[in-house]
């Protein structure tokens, strides 16, 4: 009973979690359905720019939402994150073009910009340090429960009924998530708050990086291409091998990422971020050629298990790591940091996804064993890496 009285199991971060939860459902139960979207307005050579836009903005407004968490607060720019998707759910039926449809992708990551960034630092105001690495994996847990819900949600709504109820759904969700965060209390210390002013947007190139975190930006991007390509390829991998819910995959990779997340989270509070991450990268290597070798349903699966599994050791341990890494004033700008990085991984493999793709679906498995090449990548660089006087360093 005592761990289960700790400060972390308290109702803030409960509620943090839910709105988390209605979040990542709100934007995530509709990446299944929109490539063959896309192609229905006669866009379909355009399909690598479904994630590629949204996740431009993502990382353009990092910066943006990294001040604004570490100045104004980290309630008020969490809510911009929910407003975004809220509002781009209505407009996605209006704007019925392939130009409208593209150009709401590119609003619509202003969604991921802002809210996901503000939710890691005010996780870190209400969680003592040593359970860092458990906050995250649980408060990812949700997150993750989103993605599970929201894929097979979306497709089951667009089958049932019509894409377009299928985007007022996600306003629906995005709106719960806003009134969430209406009843949370600001986090950040009264004497560093501002008032939200023309100037609060004017960024210096200090406030764009933190040098700090930069080996777990590095780590971040080159193992987050995988999910930009998977993005990108899976709608159409799984609907080639006879499956009509393109949502089933990314249920699998979440279930199993939920699964793992808890655990793994603990785990890098106890032996280490490096270490646990080290693990994560081999799993991850092998969930991509497991995907690239499989050509039926049950393999379809097995490797969306794994790809769970790997995902849910990586993420909570390096946003622990990143919080580990940061300084207590700057962890909005830290935690944008290291979401730029994720956000330009992401894009990075949706671009090199669509554009090596071009519809010719052979090509799949050879894009999912060279993204393989790249989160060998990331191991290699990790194998550099010391621990000296607590802080990770690069071994010249």
């Amino acid at each position: 009973m005592q761990h289960l009285s700790h400060p972390i199991y308290n109702v803030p971060f409960a509620l943090l979690c839910l709105s988390s939860l209605l979040f990542s459902a709100s934007f995530n139960m509709l990446i299944p359905e929109l490539p063959a979207y896309l192609s229905s307005l006669g866009g379909g050579e355009y399909k690598g720019l479904i994630i590629a836009l949204f996740t431009l903005t993502a990382g353009i407004s990092r910066p943006f939402s990294g001040k604004l968490t570490d100045t104004v607060g980290r309630v008020p720019v969490m809510a911009v994150g929910s407003i975004v998707c809220f509002v781009c759910g209505f407009l996605y039926p209006v704007l019925g073009s392939v130009a409208g449809f593209l150009f709401l992708r590119l609003i619509h990551g202003f969604s991921t910009g802002f809210k996901p960034t503000a939710t890691a630092a005010y996780v870190a105001d209400i969680v003592p340090r040593e359970r860092w690495g458990e906050a995250a994996g649980i408060h990812g847990l949700c997150f993750s429960m989103g993605m599970a819900i929201g894929p097979a949600v979306g497709s089951a709504i667009s089958q049932y009924y019509s894409i377009n109820a299928l985007f007022y759904c996600s306003s629906a969700f995005a709106l719960l998530s806003i009134v969430i965060l209406m009843n949370m209390k600001e986090t950040l210390p009264q004497q560093q708050r501002q008032r939200l002013r023309w100037s609060s947007f004017r960024i210096a190139r200090t406030d764009i990086i933190d040098s700090r975190v930069m080996p777990a930006a590095v780590v971040t991007l080159l193992s987050y291409v995988a999910y930009g390509v998977i993005l990108t390829l899976i709608p159409d991998w799984t609907g080639h091998l006879g499956v009509t819910n393109r949502g089933l995959f990314f249920v699998a990779f979440t279930v199993a990422s939920l699964l793992i997340r808890f655990v793994a989270g603990r785990l890098s509070d106890r032996y280490g971020r490096v270490v646990i991450i080290k693990y994560g990268l081999v799993i991850l290597v092998l969930s991509l050629c497991v995907l690239g070798w499989g050509d039926s349903l049950f393999w379809l699966m097995v490797g969306a298990a794994i790809y769970g599994i790997a995902t849910g050791i990586l993420s909570p341990a390096v946003n622990a790591w990143t919080i580990d890494l940061s300084h207590p004033q700057h962890r909005g700008k830290a935690m944008a940091t290291m979401y730029i990085a994720l956000e330009a991984g992401i894009g990075v493999g949706a671009l090199m996804a669509g554009w090596i793709y071009h519809d010719v679906i052979i090509r799949i498995p050879f894009i999912l064993y060279g993204t393989a090449g790249i989160a060998v990548m990331a191991w290699l660089y990790l194998l550099n890496y010391r621990r000296s006087d607590g802080q990770e360093k690069i071994t010249t």
